[in-house]
């Protein structure tokens, strides 16, 4: 690790003019990724500017009844708020999954978003990367890929984004909110990360020097009927080969809403809208569960080694869809 400068902000307009549009400085939350990549060399930032004593470390209700949640609120305390369990509770149960207790404790909302794939060809900076190396390719379409993309991919990329907690906050319609030097902005988050296309080192719609405040989940009535399922390689503590975030509500036997999203299938959290159009307004059913599923997944392009991601994200949908609709006629 090279050596870098460090400097603690006191507020949030200081941390915004320290970093300012330098490509050099980073933020430092938790530092749960970031640390992780200045020990590989793939980040080497010449300045951190340590945001965790920002006054952004609140979940306050808003007036329309959702939630705001500041960035600097650590994966532990969202993920036990009462009203995150009460109104959320996919969201509660994606934090939870997404790693151990004492990670948990360390990483920031912001940071959570933030944070950059694992795909192993980015990580080793020995490996050609076009995320890391814009134009140096791609290796994983070749090489190693069994938990890449099987959405939303390009040739110029494959991999997945690793968060959990961005998979139900993505269903949520959940905005994000930040501050520049030019004043504050927001992004929905289903805007928040950008397509693969040819530039995939462009990863999020962020400003450049932008550091993320607030994070609002707005009133959904229907998520408070709402699971996160996640399937791993094993039991626990690891990244996921394919995730759903689903809500649902069902009045006389037809669905009213359902909010579905998937993880560990695309470089960004994917919101599954042809399923959701396809459900609206029909049965709740094992059979139109299915047929949901196949419409979303038309579109997948798997690779040589993870066609089985497409069965996998299939039955995830249908067994939590079918889950949700049985507990709903409770």
């Amino acid at each position: 690790m090279r050596e870098f400068g460090y400097e603690r902000a006191t507020d949030v307009s200081a941390a915004v003019a320290l970093r300012g549009a330098d490509g050099g400085t980073s933020y430092l939350g938790g530092g749960t990724n970031l640390v992780d990549l200045m020990k590989s060399g793939v980040e080497r930032p010449a300045l951190l500017v340590d945001v965790r004593e920002l006054p952004l470390d609140r979940i306050e209700a808003t007036h329309d009844g959702g939630l705001r949640i500041g960035a600097t609120v650590t994966n532990s305390d969202l993920a036990v708020h009462p009203e995150v369990r009460r109104r959320y509770p996919m969201l509660a149960e994606a934090l939870l999954a997404g790693a151990s207790g004492q990670l948990r404790n360390m990483a920031t909302v912001g940071g959570n978003l933030l944070q950059r794939t694992r795909c192993g060809y980015f990580t080793d900076t020995s490996k050609d990367c076009n995320k890391r190396v814009p134009g140096s390719g791609c290796p994983a379409i070749a090489g190693e890929h069994h938990n890449h993309a099987i959405l939303g991919a390009s040739e110029h990329c494959v991999a997945t984004h690793p968060s959990d907690m961005a998979v139900p906050l993505t269903a949520l319609d959940a905005v994000v909110s930040y501050e520049t030097v030019d004043g504050p902005g927001e992004l929905p988050l289903d805007g928040f990360y950008l397509p693969v296309g040819g530039t995939p080192h462009l990863e999020t719609a962020l400003p450049p020097g932008a550091l993320i405040t607030h994070v609002t989940v707005g009133p959904a009535p229907v998520a408070a009927l709402s699971h996160y399922r996640k399937v791993r390689e094993r039991a626990s503590y690891a990244f996921a080969i394919g995730s759903v975030a689903a809500a649902l509500a069902v009045r006389n036997g037809v669905v009213e809403e359902v909010r579905l999203a998937l993880g560990a299938v695309a470089s960004r959290p994917w919101r599954a809208r042809a399923a959701e159009r396809a459900l609206t307004g029909g049965p709740a059913t094992a059979d139109a569960f299915a047929a949901a599923a196949d419409a979303e997944l038309a579109a997948a392009k798997p690779l040589a080694d993870n066609a089985y991601k497409v069965t996998l994200t299939r039955n995830l949908i249908v067994s939590e869809l079918t889950r949700l609709a049985e507990e709903s006629a409770r």
